[in-house]
């Protein structure tokens, strides 16, 4: 999602620094006025396509729930505390079928041994680094006694 609000150029909406466009003076003549709103019209169609976005890739239910959430700022602090959970969910779980993997006679050793690297680089992908010294002892831990 981010990818796609970079390329269209409309990711800056979701800064919580950025700074509220100014609205023109009262008193301004229609030359002030004119330089105002056009940031003003840009921000405001920024913020929709942004908003629009977003919502658009959310399920049924996590669209229900933001939909009327009208800060882009506050959705997407959300979705993204809610993927982070979830995501640190995952971690927690493979490390737990890393831990708890045996190896059994019946299946070729190899074909473990594969497995058991999947989960490494599953948990690499998640920023679980393990070294290469755990892994090969992890390796003859988990071998059968036969």
């Amino acid at each position: 999602m981010l990818f796609l609000l970079i390329v269209l150029n409309v990711v800056y909406v979701l800064d919580p620094n950025l700074q509220p466009v100014e609205d023109p003076a009262p008193n301004a003549n229609p030359e002030e006025i004119a330089k105002v709103a056009e940031p003003n019209k840009k921000h405001e169609e920024d913020n929709f396509t942004c908003r629009g976005h977003i919502l658009n890739i959310l399920s049924n239910r996590l669209y229900d729930l933001y939909m009327s959430v009208q800060s882009l700022v506050e959705i997407w602090k959300a979705v993204e505390e809610k993927y982070n959970t979830e995501r640190q969910g995952t971690d927690k779980f493979l490390m737990m079928k890393y831990f708890e993997f045996k190896m059994v006679n019946v299946i070729l050793i190899m074909d473990q041994v594969y497995e058991l690297q999947v989960l490494v680089s599953r948990l690499s992908d998640f920023k679980v680094v393990i070294s290469k010294l755990l892994q090969v002892g992890a390796v003859i831990s988990k071998l059968s006694s036969s």
